[in-house]
């Protein structure tokens, strides 16, 4: 016989209902539970009863809906916190008096993942994954993370997921010692509740691989580029492994306290809060996107096949269209050979690869587009070859079809005009490699209809990439700013700069490599071939600087010929004292006397020139917000997020 009482609303966010001597105790603060001022005094408010009750003699946490808890709630971001706090929660859990499990449900995340630790035991539903992501936004876990988890589980696979952010899905987890039991949904709370009516069981540290959490360690430390919340990372998990609890606990927080008062941390909340408003632009607020489930692209090289391979990945029905049979089948086997590699890698198991291949139509002629709902061209970058391109398509596929144009340069104003229904033509500008890169420029142009342009954010969305919407000017948003700035670092050139004082001081910045490295690695000609398109039109009395032209006349073309701006031994990158004496003449030819430049005031100059390019953007309301530039450049260019972008460093947001 069965015994239980009415459920108990203690916040508006956490209720409880008593039965078989167990309290459930279900957090419900939708969309992801959250952790509001409301869930920890709601969830202290319960503990208060089941800690006095004779009748509870166990405890489960659980989580509404799909999620468990996916971490702090980001409206309190930058407020005073209100008690109580997340680490008096999370004491008060460890040393609950009856056995505390948790049953996750979902994402346990953040704080989510702090919770479920806290607790004596974890039972999990194969749709759980745990992570501590706190690293991601300039933080550490703050509420008992980086000294309970490497308790729990191995201090080298803990350093893992504090130290990189990264997620465990629920095997994963099972195999670490993360949860003691996986089960599916319908039984996750029979058996959370079972396990709450035995005693706790006493755990010890595991033992854990000293040379693995080395070079897990070293390439943490690596990857950090001038980041602090790694390195602080890395250092309290290995203070858990010298201190008591007590004194790791109070290490932490006040290592936590320190980092989310930082410019590091205000950076990358200022990131976090620009990617939620970009995905949902104030001018399509209210606007329906058109229903896209069959998408087409035209080109199937190393841009087209990415986008493909991205349109699988998202469930869409693709057909992928090349000018010849040849090209078509070089096409397949290329995104192809993407899959079986997502494939090897885990990133797609087997039902998955079975379900795209099947997905995934080639053809050899236009006419086979004609039921896509949405088509991107992915073609030579001509402007005949678009407009040609997309008037074939205004007699295959229907009216309402959206045609998108993935011009990199090309005015997609000219492009619409030259169709039938100008108001279905948007511009999506996809990064290399596009199954990769996250970033799309979505550009409405002058005929655009708001419809096709919701359309094609809410395929961005779908593809889980990051849309930003641009107006109609050459080059967009990035390549607009990318140009001011590769022009400024050319003119600190001829001023007196070297590349590789350049690049070491954009890499000291925080970039992974330098700009003249990064040239080099993506070869020289592409570039080359455009400047040559456009030296009739160029305005004789603007800087120009002719240095990156006379090395492709030497054949320099970078890493793949072994010299470019630099020389390459051996794949290694060297100074070559041809380059630095190209460069001297070209001052001598101008009369510039070359001055001496800090770190620093490279880097002055490479942000000003950002800064203006993007400010000016903003005026021509090409882009529509300061935010958005920062997006464009941490995502597309490698601007480093710790940093907020070039318009955040400007003091924009202060």
């Amino acid at each position: 016989m069965t015994s239980s009482h009415p459920s108990t609303e203690f916040s508006d966010t956490i209720s409880a209902i008593v039965e078989n001597h167990v309290m459930l105790i279900t957090i419900n603060n939708p969309p992801v539970n959250a952790i509001s001022a409301s869930v920890r005094q709601g969830l202290m408010a319960a503990l208060d009863q089941a800690a006095t009750s004779d009748i509870i003699q166990g405890v489960v946490i659980t989580g509404a809906g799909s999620t468990f808890v996916a971490g702090a709630d980001i409206k309190e971001f930058g407020q005073p916190v209100t008690e109580p706090t997340l680490p008096q929660v999370t004491e008060r859990l460890a040393n609950f008096n009856k056995t505390i499990i948790a049953a996750v449900n979902g994402a346990a995340l953040g704080g989510g993942a702090e919770i479920a630790i806290a607790c004596h035991g974890r039972v999990a539903s194969g749709k759980s994954s745990f992570g501590m992501p706190e690293v991601k936004l300039g933080l550490v876990p703050g509420a008992g993370g980086t000294q309970r988890l490497p308790r729990l589980i191995a201090a080298d696979l803990a350093l893992d997921i504090i130290g990189t952010g990264r997620t465990l899905k629920s095997t994963e987890s099972l195999a670490a010692g993360l949860i003691d039991e996986l089960t599916d949904e319908d039984n996750l709370i029979v058996c959370a509740k079972n396990a709450s009516l035995k005693p706790a069981a006493k755990r010890v540290t595991p033992h854990y691989d000293a040379q693995k959490f080395a070079n897990i360690k070293t390439g943490i430390l690596r990857k950090s580029r001038g980041q602090n919340a790694p390195l602080k990372a890395v250092e309290l998990v290995e203070l858990s492994q010298q201190l008591d609890l007590s004194q790791g606990l109070g290490q932490e927080r006040q290592i936590f306290l320190q980092l989310r008062d930082s410019d590091e941390a205000k950076a990358l909340r200022h990131v976090f809060f620009a990617e939620r408003t970009a995905k949902k632009p104030a001018m399509l607020e209210g606007v329906s996107p058109e229903d896209i489930k069959i998408l087409g692209v035209v080109g199937m090289g190393l841009m087209g096949s990415g986008i493909i391979v991205s349109a699988l990945n998202a469930g869409y029905q693709v057909i992928g269209v090349e000018q010849t049979e040849e090209a078509a089948l070089a096409g397949h086997q290329r995104i192809l050979n993407i899959l079986e590699k997502n494939l090897q890698s885990g990133r797609l198991n087997r039902e998955g690869f079975e379900r795209q291949k099947k997905a995934l139509i080639i053809a050899g002629t236009l006419e086979s587009l004609a039921p896509a709902d949405l088509v991107i061209e992915a073609v030579f970058d001509d402007f005949d070859v678009k407009a040609k391109l997309f008037q074939a398509l205004d007699q295959i596929v229907r009216a309402s079809a959206i045609l998108a144009t993935n011009t990199s340069y090309l005015n997609p104003n000219d492009i619409a005009a030259a169709t039938i229904y100008p108001q279905r033509v948007i511009g999506m500008h996809f990064f290399s490699p596009a199954h990769i890169m996250r970033l799309v420029e979505v550009i409405h142009t002058s005929h655009s209809s708001l419809e096709a342009v919701a359309s094609g954010f809410a395929v961005a969305n779908k593809l889980k990439k990051l849309p930003i919407l641009s107006g109609v000017t050459e080059g967009f948003i990035g390549n607009s700013i990318f140009s001011a700035y590769r022009r400024e670092a050319e003119f600190l050139l001829e001023d007196g700069a070297l590349p590789h004082e350049i690049d070491a001081a954009l890499e000291d910045y925080g970039f992974a490599m330098g700009l003249f490295a990064v040239y080099d690695m993506a070869g020289l000609e592409i570039a080359w071939a455009k400047r040559k398109r456009e030296a009739l039109n160029r305005d004789p009395q603007l800087r120009y600087v002719k240095i990156a032209d006379q090395l492709c006349e030497l054949g320099r073309f970078g890493q793949k010929s072994g010299l470019g701006w630099y020389q390459y031994t051996q794949g290694k990158r060297e100074i070559d004292p041809v380059v630095t004496e190209l460069i001297a003449a070209a001052r001598r030819e101008k009369n510039i006397t070359p001055q001496s430049f800090t770190k620093e005031q490279i880097q002055e100059r490479l942000l000003q020139a950002m800064q203006a390019q993007g400010n000016l953007l903003l005026q021509t309301g090409i882009a529509a917000s300061a935010s958005d530039i920062d997006l464009v450049m941490i995502n597309g260019y490698g601007f480093p997020s710790h940093k907020g972008g070039p318009m955040f460093a400007s003091g924009a947001f202060d």
